[in-house]
């Protein structure tokens, strides 16, 4: 798979608009390729999700970023089958407390990034300060503009401090979210998914586009890349994904620690 295929390296000449979210190239031709490749790549991701959480010196931290219905929980149900506990977490971002929303933007996100042998999985993330604050006009203009700045600063910390950082952008066509949410309502086990919301935050479909648009090519850089993932096939979707996670993790060149056991007997 070629992983670079869906990397955002020239934010400058960036449009969302030139990414089909049907798109298949670069991964799976076929959702039976795709099934048949799972076990395989669910064991090499248990083989270095270990090896990540033994070293105990690198961090991992996966954003995931869509449209309502785009798949973000979907994707960290499947990707991350057959993965210890131990060493992984998700984190969801809803609506900020009061509390929260008394301190920076930034605040509520720090505690939750990884330490040392650490996958972390943000589902929806810091992100939403340029995304739902923009759309909804939450703040004025002039504040979330700085954001995008403030953000970079934010991951190229986390980078120098051995965070690597994988941005996933989940592509969904408005047509592919219709279905979707009919499909909840028709559903009666996932009808509790549904929210007279989701319809309210659909009437913004083009607005939440031009935010995202303007966020992944303010945002992707050397440090911190955006992936931008077609994902109306979700097994399309999901085996892209763990296929990035995968080669994310083989960078790092891990080791298992060699204890001196030279002394040690077991009787």
């Amino acid at each position: 798979m070629v992983v670079k295929h869906f990397r955002l390296d020239d934010p400058d000449s960036f449009k969302l608009e030139e990414i089909d979210p049907d798109d298949t190239s670069g991964g799976p031709s076929s959702k039976d390729e795709a099934r048949a490749a799972d076990e395989a790549l669910h064991g090499r991701l248990a083989e270095l999700q270990e090896l990540l959480f033994a070293e105990h010196e690198h961090k991992l931290l996966i954003v995931l970023q869509g449209m309502d219905t785009s798949g973000k929980d979907g994707t960290v149900r499947h990707v991350m089958m057959g993965i210890s506990p131990a060493s992984v977490r998700a984190v969801s971002f809803k609506k900020p407390t009061a509390t929260e929303l008394d301190h920076d933007y930034l605040w509520r996100v720090h505690p939750h990034v990884p330490g040392k042998g650490e996958i972390v999985i943000f589902n929806r993330s810091h992100y939403e300060d340029v995304l739902v604050v923009r759309v909804h006009d939450f703040v004025p203009k002039q504040v979330w503009k700085k954001r995008y700045a403030q953000i970079n600063d934010f991951e190229r910390m986390l980078s120098e401090n051995d965070v690597t950082i994988l941005k996933l952008f989940l592509h969904i066509s408005r047509e592919e979210q219709r279905e979707r949410l009919q499909a909840r309502l028709d559903d009666p086990t996932k009808r509790w998914k549904f929210q007279h919301g989701d319809l309210d935050e659909r009437k913004l479909w083009d607005e939440y586009q031009q935010a995202y648009e303007e966020a992944l090519r303010k945002t992707s850089t050397e440090w911190a890349p955006w992936y931008v993932i077609p994902a109306n096939r979700k097994w399309f979707r999901d085996s892209v994904i763990a296929d990035i996670v995968i080669k994310t993790l083989e960078k790092m060149e891990m080791k298992y620690p060699q204890p001196d056991i030279s002394k040690e007997r077991v009787d």
